[in-house]
């Protein structure tokens, strides 16, 4: 696939009204773009490194919670398309309970991931309320507490290769991946300024009860939102031992900017083993 054909899939996807896409047809044009026939060429083509190498590595880093997020097509504000490099239980942080600035698509390329889904209820387990933003594309994040919440598990559900789902902006949710992973995964137009990011005050397992920015770029708030897809539900792991009260946590650290070659060697990989 060429670049231009894929943006062409986006916008047709996406729509060009007013009205932001949903996340329905989010999923679906990321479902489409993440076949092996589809986004190994696609892949391929970026590894070589003409096409707006500058621009993607700019806006590409390694998470603070461990896996590196590459930036494949830039098309601010009507999307942005990524990959996900998840690492694997080794060093990784748990996410935190989150929502984001806009809907959102992900497909899972290899691996697999365990996604929860929770709302705001009285008899949730407790949790801090923080309120997020961002310092402009690539910025750094900033964090600031809000308050007490409870939080209910409303279900998990396990998407394993070939499997994707979207999610509305206000959705909140967690994503657990204990295997290397790839995902590909769609920001799309920004619906919001500011998300919301929930640390959970105890829980039945202790997860990780550091504050960490959760989910990316886009950004998180309170409300269940919508999810499409499709998926088994059953128990999820509560989690997070962190001390209800406790002051203003700091903001997460600085982005650890993808130098080019690294960035060009996981496409290169990833291309690899799609079987181009």
């Amino acid at each position: 696939m060429q670049v231009e054909e894929a943006r062409r899939l986006l916008a047709e996807g996406l729509g060009a009204g007013p009205e932001p896409p949903s996340p329905e047809s989010a999923r679906r044009v990321t479902a489409q773009l993440a076949h092996p026939g589809t986004l190994g060429p696609l892949v391929r083509r970026l590894s070589v490194g003409d096409l707006e190498l500058a621009e993607c590595v700019r806006l590409s880093y390694r998470h603070v919670l461990g896996f590196d997020k590459l930036l494949l097509l830039p098309g601010a504000p009507r999307f942005m398309l990524r990959i996900h490099f998840w690492h694997g239980a080794a060093g990784a942080v748990s996410e935190d309970i989150h929502n984001h600035r806009c809907a959102i698509a992900s497909a899972v390329v290899r691996g697999r991931v365990r996604m929860e889904c929770y709302e705001p209820a009285a008899d949730g387990v407790p949790a801090v309320a923080y309120r997020e933003t961002i310092d402009g594309p690539g910025g750094a994040w900033r964090l600031r507490r809000v308050g007490d919440a409870r939080l209910r598990l409303l279900h998990t559900e396990q998407y394993g290769a070939g499997r994707s789902y979207g999610l509305a902006a206000r959705t909140l949710h967690r994503v657990v991946s204990e295997e290397p992973t790839v995902t590909l995964f769609l920001e799309t137009a920004p619906q919001r300024s500011v998300t919301d990011v929930y640390v959970r005050s105890r829980g039945r397992v202790g997860d990780c009860g550091a504050v960490r920015n959760s989910g990316g770029d886009p950004g998180r708030t309170g409300g269940t939102g919508q999810v499409t897809g499709t998926g088994r539900t059953g128990e999820a792991r509560a989690g997070g031992e962190v001390r209800a009260g406790a002051a203003e946590r700091a903001d997460p650290p600085p982005k650890t900017p993808l130098p080019p070659a690294v960035y060009l060697a996981e496409l290169d990989a990833l291309a690899a083993s799609l079987g181009y």
